[in-house]
């Protein structure tokens, strides 16, 4: 649609198509176990939320900021982001061990989880079989940089292609840890909480994504969380698996669930706007 605001990735990038695939929610998951091992950022989670009762609630309220920066309007973008930057200034942490009180929006607590998140989300993607050559790879690090900017880091500062990326986590893994605030996301994701009729899907159906998306962390997080690192060639015939049996659900029903984020943003920019995996690879 002429004149229309494509937001601030727009149908061509890489990220419109990436964020489009189902793979997402196990590369969401994957991203809370790597975001756990860094204990500044993850006690000023578990120091200003309830995550065991809430810990859904965050999952989706991630999900439709994703949604929001990816396929809403400049204008609804710029205001998801202003309403993190809010309340990530307004909270504090404390260091149980110093008594330090130090603040969740220090630049390298937001950077970690900004290059955790984008990190998980780029690997389970290629690894479950989504065509990204290794220049679209790097063009959507580079596209995170706006994502990085709402959250209120220095563009400048944050990776811009994978190799910054790997300099980025060899540099940080000193910091990492799987602390008590650790240990309790990774019992959380294995067993949430459920009402009692839905135990049995939890232990057949979540049990198993928890655990896919667990294995595809990279050697160290697996060495810090004390679990054997399970072998990477079967990780990807698995993750391979899972890919072809989501994306075989069709779009109409997958874009259907609320809060309709692509099927809004290809109302207001046409159908050509339609996120596709045929555009990748190319």
């Amino acid at each position: 649609m002429t004149g229309a605001d494509p937001g601030l990735f727009g149908p061509e990038s890489v990220t419109w198509q990436v964020h489009s695939d189902p793979v997402m929610w196990i590369a969401g998951v994957r991203a809370l176990y790597l975001q756990a091992l860094h204990p500044r950022a993850v006690r000023g989670v578990m120091q200003n939320s309830d995550f065991r009762r809430d810990a859904w609630g965050r999952l989706m309220r991630t999900a439709s900021f994703v949604g929001t920066t990816t396929y809403g309007t400049t204008e609804a973008a710029e205001r998801a982001g202003a309403r993190v930057r809010k309340i990530h200034r307004m909270l504090t942490a404390t260091d149980p061990d110093t008594g330090e009180h130090y603040g969740v929006d220090e630049p390298a607590l937001l950077m970690w989880v900004h290059c955790a998140e984008i990190d998980s989300y780029l690997q389970v993607a290629r690894r479950s079989g989504l065509r990204l050559t290794d220049a679209e790879a790097d063009r959507y690090v580079a596209e995170h940089r706006v994502s990085a900017r709402l959250v209120g880091l220095d563009t400048d500062a944050v990776p811009a292609n994978r190799a910054e990326m790997a300099e980025y986590f060899e540099k940080v893994r000193p910091d990492l840890a799987a602390g008590p605030e650790a240990r309790a996301v990774d019992d959380f994701l294995l067993r949430p909480p459920a009402h009692p009729l839905l135990v049995p899907a939890r232990e057949v159906l979540w049990r198993r994504v928890a655990h896919l998306a667990y294995a595809t962390l990279p050697p160290y997080a697996h060495e810090l969380y004390g679990r054997p690192a399970p072998d990477p060639a079967t990780v990807t015939r698995q993750l391979r698996l899972a890919g072809l049996l989501l994306r075989r659900i069709p779009t109409r029903v997958r874009w259907q669930l609320p809060p309709k984020h692509i099927l809004r943003a290809m109302a207001r920019l046409g159908p050509d706007a339609r996120p596709a995996p045929y555009k990748l690879g190319r």
